[in-house]
């Protein structure tokens, strides 16, 4: 198997480059291709906009990649997103695409397009404490399709997104199709009343009343609100689901951590 990994947001660090190299040369099972653009920089970016579409619709192009794996987070995807999805080659059809956090414009795009997707870990994870257990997930469910890879308490069609990112596709030609879905969602570094106003804006949108049910992954590295709120993050996402009528179901295992774990877009038609 030939994973091909392109940075669409920020430049991938040398070091996370060497040491997901090493671990898939001790693996065996697969070959990884690290895209030159994933270590070019202009400004926040790997890359101008066009260096960055360029470097993904070279590799969904090759017949030869059986699999994308974006390089890490960041920010920049939703800037090249809609070009890059323009006029799919064939060979991206034959692909499996995965990441998360800012990948969920590229995933999205991806989706709607009729192209299998996943949520879950990316090649930048390696340098977190623990990295390795999520960069080998991310490994086991690309190349073997194990599941226990899997967000453990998967039982339908599910997404999973970062809150932040869904909230800004809401409305766009990107936009989901939330349909019968189990959305599953995570945030890191937001404040408490940001992300009242994010599912504010997530259940208000015509396509939320659709939703099977909505589970919360972790939200990490909350900034202190002034004045304080009253209540944590689970009671605003219950609380806004109660409001919209849509069931909450728990907890989900996913976020900006070595926990997160893959979730399989569902197969949509293009």
């Amino acid at each position: 198997m030939r994973i091909a990994v392109v940075a669409p947001s920020c430049a991938l660090s040398a070091t996370a480059a060497e040491r997901v190299g090493a671990i898939l040369a001790a693996r065996g099972d697969a070959e990884l291709l690290i895209h030159p653009q994933c270590f070019a920089q202009d400004g926040h970016f790997a890359g101008d906009d066009g260096a960055r579409i360029g470097a993904l619709r070279e590799v969904m192009a090759d017949p030869a990649v059986d699999a994308v794996w974006f390089a890490r987070g960041g920010y920049g995807s939703n800037r090249i997103a809609e070009a890059a999805l323009a006029d799919l080659p064939d060979a991206a059809r034959a692909k499996t695409f995965m990441g998360y956090s800012d990948a969920g414009f590229l995933l999205a795009g991806l989706h709607k397009a009729g192209l299998a997707v996943a949520h879950g870990p990316m090649v930048q994870d390696v340098l977190r404490d623990g990295g390795e257990a999520a960069v080998g997930r991310a490994l086991d469910w690309l190349v073997k399709r194990d599941r226990a890879a899997l967000e453990p308490a998967l039982d339908g069609p599910a997404m999973a997104f970062n809150l932040t990112v869904l909230s800004s596709l809401l409305g766009t030609p990107l936009e989901p199709d939330l349909t019968g879905v189990e959305l599953l969602i995570e945030e890191v570094a937001e404040h408490l009343y940001r992300i009242d106003r994010m599912m504010f804006h997530l259940v208000s949108s015509p396509g939320a009343q659709t939703i099977r049910r909505v589970r919360l992954g972790r939200v990490s590295e909350v900034p202190a609100n002034d004045p304080a709120w009253n209540g944590d993050v689970e009671a605003i996402v219950r609380d806004w689901c109660e409001r919209a009528r849509i069931p909450y179901g728990g907890p989900a295992d996913i976020g900006h951590d070595v926990a997160n774990r893959v979730v399989p877009f569902p197969l949509a038609a293009s």
